[in-house]
């Protein structure tokens, strides 16, 4: 029997991305998101929804752009770090140890060390409440080499990506390959219930 929790953030898993953007001295800085995910093919785009109060709101509203750097679980305490303490107060990337890479293609940094990097130029904002979501056309994907799948893409297992459970509020890896997605389904499609 299912329990009913209220109206609640608990969608599963929430990916942890770090946004990176410029001040209005052209200080890099970035913030930890949870909120966010894809949200148009065409254009390929990406949605984040982050508060008014935030720095990096400031930022995206200012320079209308917006990096998403994707860290792999190697470097969970840093992107923790970014979700704690405000870009207002401290120099996140030399605190972190991390470095910054100005965009050739938008006015953001992104974090070098990241094994997968989004480029995005803002083409949308919609006031939701709490939160704003940014919606950033997709103008590049950067990828390290040694995380590209045999396809050329990124790969899950390789990237390491992890994930936010906003209701334990703990990190969690991503997990061993479980199936090969638009096939494992064919076996319904070929076998339906009589």
């Amino acid at each position: 029997m299912k329990k009913s929790l209220g109206p609640k953030t608990l969608v599963l898993p929430t990916p942890v991305w770090l946004v990176g953007t410029y001040d209005s001295r052209e200080k890099p800085n970035f913030m930890a998101a949870a909120w966010g995910g894809v949200v148009c093919s065409k254009p390929p785009a990406v949605g984040i929804s982050i508060r008014k109060a935030t720095y990096t709101y400031e930022a995206i509203v200012a320079t209308k752009a917006y990096t998403i750097s994707v860290m792999s679980e190697s470097r969970v305490r840093e992107a923790d770090y970014a979700g704690i303490v405000s870009g207002r107060d401290t120099n996140k990337f030399e605190h972190a140890r991390l470095t910054a890479v100005a965009s050739q293609l938008v006015h953001a940094p992104f974090v070098s060390e990241a094994p997968l990097i989004l480029e995005c130029k803002l083409i949308h904002t919609l006031e939701l409440g709490l939160h704003t979501q940014f919606i950033g056309e997709i103008l590049d994907v950067k990828a390290e080499e040694n995380v590209l799948g045999e396809n050329g893409s990124p790969d899950a297992a390789l990237v390491k990506a992890f994930s936010y459970d906003p209701g334990s509020r703990n990190y969690f890896t991503t997990g061993p390959l479980l199936a090969k997605a638009f096939s494992i389904g064919k076996e319904l499609v070929e076998n339906p219930p009589t």
